[in-house]
């Protein structure tokens, strides 16, 4: 078999770097020059960089060796070998990655620290942690995931860790050149293009990519840049400098919600033409990455995420129509909001190979400080026009800023008990504070909340059992907790109380697996069990005079169980054909824990009732054939009913808003030729059975209802390196 796809170190400050004892084998640098076939999902060795990864949960996907398309970041396809991934469709084609884990909030992944080649792309952790940063899956080389375990090192997200790590600079000559086109049903057009090369101790990549789409449902339209620029200078073989910048811009031309009745009679249709969405994100970054001998490594790096959330909408409920009005012969004012963000980081980490009483050890630890200061402008009177125009007359409704500064110390230490044994006990320590200023025309400003603390000691514990070479049983322990967010704050109304003792949602992550590989086999099975406490909603009061409230609040408690299966069974039939069939599925069950929420005028209980957007069960299955240059994958992937609020609402609203979530079942196929070492097609059939489903009835942004996922897509792919 030819390995065409090389792991990189020592550029990045998550280089590999993989060992079991303090004699540390110094690798020398390598480059990726091609792509492998296999699109296998592989582990995360115990210590990369400045992490340590030991006993976690964890997947490395090879987008290089995918068959799956990139063009559009199909979620699906690309998290397919990773158990109970959720996919939301809610953006426009390619746009966002909407998924989650293990019951959690799939929207914009905020439920995930995520991160681009090591550096936080979360907009503000504190005040609206969804990430708006879009990158370009052809930029792409591997996918980390690091499930909830890793909240101690990464940042206390209940999720875990996201990081998408970039292609790196072709080192072999002073200029390269890739270029990757493709062009599809509804009107796709993508172009990538990048460069990379080293002169003499300076190496540099860059890209440009853009993409166009009609979208599959009417006035859905989508335009989308992103570029970026990165230098690494080698100012000796312990000391490395990287300075990186990136930037991704896109208009969503927002459709708006269906009804139930929409969606059967017609779901490519839309109900809103004026409507728009357009974040613009910029990320930069600096970072040091010292060799303090073989046994010590440090890094430090400085980012920011700065830019601006836009949207101008006719955001009422799909039951009442955006038309001209026959008195003023003009459409309504539509609202305007702007979120512009000014979040900064810099993250100090040191690992440190040592030897304990003849005990083999490995010790992370290390200091995050946060500073963010977001600040909302929303309900802005826009005009009566249908063009993208965020102009507004008169005052903002709501002119807020959110200001976070926090500090953050964590530390792990792996104790090697024996030559099979490990355990690794860790802590995190975060303080800090939110402060809300600010102005809500309609509402009291003594009403509202002016500081929320975020003092949190989190604890876990991570042990490895090893079998043999090959095989392992792992379990692991973290506390976790998600900030009281903007959105949570924010009082829609007059009428509307914000609880001056609102906590942080805070909980665990607990897993348990097995995992292994043999010469056809590998498998990784695990149970888990997330305790989510605390978390927001609404609730129904009555003050002394009579007259109503509600109360946004803490309304209860949750907990999922699971169990995550991936078996892959890899076969070879002749030096130049093979073939391997894969499961990943997942069982969960989210249940409401003592909750209970306002239901009119008096408040419910939901204990026992399923938390919404949980589908018991996620099962993609794939088979994939390999001929010389030619690999074919076929993907069903199921997606389990769930429902849309804690009630249980199985019945549809008039407006879509609350009702099931039915089950839907597609087919992809992917096909990817190499017809020489620098030249690649790729052909994908999305959803080839034409299945009409939708994944989710949004609460909030893009509105509540029906929104209809794509139908059968064709999409083909050209990549050339010179």
């Amino acid at each position: 078999m030819q390995i065409l796809g090389i792991l990189l170190v020592c550029l990045n400050p998550l280089y590999a770097q993989k060992t079991d004892t303090v004699k540390v084998r110094e690798l020398e640098q390598v480059n990726i020059i091609d792509q492998s076939y296999r699109n296998n999902v592989e582990r995360l060795p115990l210590t990369q960089g400045t992490y340590l990864l030991g006993g976690k949960k964890n997947e490395v996907i090879n987008v290089l060796g995918l068959d799956a398309n990139i063009a559009e970041k199909t979620p699906r396809q690309i998290f397919a070998k990773v158990p109970g991934v959720f996919v939301y469709d809610m953006d426009g084609t390619g746009n966002q990655t909407n998924i989650s884990t293990r019951g959690l909030d799939p929207h914009r992944g905020w439920e995930f620290n995520i991160r681009a080649d090591g550096v936080i792309t979360n907009s503000d952790m504190y005040a609206y942690p969804a990430s708006h940063f879009s990158l370009p899956m052809e930029a792409i080389q591997t996918i980390q995931l690091v499930r909830g375990t890793g909240s101690l090192q990464y940042g206390a997200q209940f999720g875990g860790m996201l990081n998408y790590i970039s292609k790196q600079p072709d080192t072999t000559r002073a200029f390269s050149f890739e270029t990757i086109s493709s062009i599809g049903s509804f009107g796709l057009l993508s172009s990538y293009n990048g460069v990379s090369g080293k002169i003499g101790k300076l190496q540099y990549y860059g890209y440009f990519s853009k993409r166009h789409s009609d979208g599959y449902r009417d006035n859905s339209q989508s335009d989308y840049n992103g570029e970026a620029i990165g230098l690494i200078y080698e100012v000796s073989k312990n000391v490395i400098l990287k300075a990186d910048f990136k930037h991704s811009k896109y208009l969503y031309h927002v459709p708006g919600p269906l009804s139930d009745s929409m969606f059967y009679a017609n779901p490519r249709q839309s109900s809103r033409s004026r409507n728009y969405f357009n974040p613009s994100i910029y990320i930069p970054s600096v970072s040091a990455d010292f060799r303090l001998g073989s046994r010590t490594r440090a890094s430090v790096v400085a980012s920011a995420v700065l830019g601006a959330r836009n949207s101008v909408l006719f955001d009422k409920t799909v039951n009442i129509a955006d038309a001209i009005d026959p008195t003023t012969l003009q459409y309504a004012n539509r609202q305007v909001d702007i979120d512009k963000f000014n979040s900064y980081t810099l993250e100090a980490r040191l690992l440190h190979h040592y030897n304990l009483g003849g005990v083999s050890s490995v010790l992370v630890t290390g200091v995050q400080l946060m500073s963010n200061d977001l600040n909302r402008q929303q309900l802005g009177k826009g005009t009566t026009g249908t063009d993208f125009d965020l102009s507004k007359t008169g005052d903002w409704v709501r002119d807020m800023h959110l200001k976070t500064k926090n500090v953050a110390f964590f530390v792990e230490n792996r104790f090697a008990i024996t030559s099979r044994l490990s355990i690794t006990p860790g802590l995190r320590l975060e303080t800090g504070a939110s402060r809300l200023s600010g102005r809500i025309a309609y509402y009291d400003a003594n009403q509202l909340p002016t500081t929320i603390s975020h003092h949190f000691p989190l604890f876990g514990l991570n042990t490895t059992y090893q079998l043999n070479k090959d095989q392992s049983i792992y379990a692991g322990f973290a506390q976790a907790y998600r900030p009281v967010v903007f959105k949570d704050i924010i009082p829609s109304a007059t009428y509307e109380k914000i609880d001056k003792n609102l906590k942080d949602a805070s909980g665990y992550n607990a897993e348990i697996g097995y995992r292994g590989h043999t010469e056809h086999w590998k498998w990784d099975i695990s149970a888990f069990q997330i305790q989510y406490n605390n978390r927001m909603g609404m609730t129904y009061g009555t003050e002394a005079n009579g007259n109503f409230y509600y109360l946004r609040t803490n309304i209860g408690d949750s907990r999922t169980n699971g169990i995550e299966t991936f078996i892959e069974y890899d076969t070879r039939f002749s030096s130049k054909s093979s073939m391997s069939v894969f499961t990943s599925t997942s069982y969960m069950d989210a249940r409401y824990q003592d909750a209970a929420i306002r239901v009119g005028d008096k408040n419910v209980s939901v204990k026992t009732n399923k938390v919404e957007s949980t589908p018991e069960w996620i099962s993609r299955n794939g088979i994939t054939f390999r001929y010389t240059k030619l690999s074919v994958t076929a993907l069903h992937s199921y997606t389990a009913k769930s429902y849309a609020d804690a009630l249980n609402t199985v019945k549809p609203s008039a407006n879509g808003a609350v009702g099931l979530v039915p089950s839907y079942a597609l087919l992809d196929i992917n096909a990817s030729y190499r017809l020489t070492k620098n030249l690649m097609v790729k052909l994908n059939i999305n959803n080839l059975t034409n299945k009409q489903y939708f994944t989710k009835r949004p609460g909030f942004y893009p509105g509540p209802g029906v929104w209809s996922s794509d139908g059968r897509s064709i999409n083909l792919t050209v990549g050339l390196k010179l």
